[in-house]
């Protein structure tokens, strides 16, 4: 069984003293290639450098995440362009919405935002999203732009069937963690999330966020890891009402497809 996941954080500080460790761990898990995500100028470049120690296993994204957006400059968008142009960079973003927080103005997340969606429709590559709490603002903005851009995800999905229904007209792809694992807030996930076209759904960690509440034994460690990648893949499973390894073919190559990603060896 070979996974990919679409989004790890693995340029975090948590990660600096065992990263090949962490890399070994998600190898011997099964987890084939990972997409390590960029959620402002500095963490961006730091995933390039974090994809860069393993060709063809590890690729990154380039954006200022939402929470990010008060430090758009009129610089960012062109230094995420140059960032974009290295082969190792497979998306634009992390980018969106969030109005749970707010650690960012929300006219500076609507506006950083649109930025990016404009880099991502003139270069032509797949763009990362991330909403919560801000569907309608978020599906308001997304669907303006959604003509000009080639491919889209909406990343760690959590929201409620009426958002699903409606990003799913969209024709975005859908990325599921461990959220769908949580008893106290994530069940609802499992009562949807057959409703995803295999084509457009793929897993992900948000590693070190998000580590599976229910992982029999619970790790002493709450730092999430790639390695749980296959508890996510078997929750979903069970909820959609998939083997787990046609899922396991089905999310790595639409993963593949949508970053355009190698094949395996």
């Amino acid at each position: 069984m070979e996974l990919v996941d679409i989004g790890a954080n693995l340029g975090h500080e948590s990660f600096d003293r065992d990263r090949e460790q962490v890399l070994t761990r998600a190898r011997e898990a099964g987890v084939a290639q990972i997409v390590v995500t960029g959620a402002s100028e500095a963490e961006s470049a730091t995933a390039l450098g974090v994809a860069r120690t393993a060709p063809g296993t590890l690729f990154s994204t380039a954006g200022v995440h939402p929470h990010h957006a008060r430090e758009w400059r009129t610089t960012s968008a062109a230094a995420l362009e140059r960032l974009a142009a290295e082969p190792e960079v497979v998306a634009i973003g992390e980018t969106g919405l969030d109005f749970n927080r707010d650690f960012s103005p929300r006219a500076d997340q609507e506006r950083t935002f649109e930025a990016h969606l404009e880099l991502a429709a003139g270069l032509g590559m797949p763009v990362f999203l991330h909403e919560r709490d801000a569907h309608e603002r978020f599906l308001a903005i997304v669907s303006r732009w959604r003509a000009r851009l080639s491919r889209a995800v909406i990343h760690c999905f959590t929201g409620d069937g009426a958002a699903l229904d409606a990003y799913l007209d969209l024709d975005l792809h859908v990325g599921v963690t461990g959220w769908i694992c949580d008893e106290r807030r994530g069940l609802h996930l499992r009562e949807i999330i057959a409703r995803v076209p295999l084509d457009r759904l793929m897993i992900e960690t948000d590693a070190p966020y998000l580590l599976p509440r229910d992982l029999v034994p619970r790790p002493k460690m709450r730092r999430n890891e790639p390695m749980h990648l296959p508890h996510v893949l078997r929750t979903v499973a069970v909820a959609a009402g998939h083997e787990p390894e046609a899922l396991a073919r089905s999310t790595a190559g639409a993963a593949r497809r949508f970053f355009g990603l190698p094949g395996p060896a």
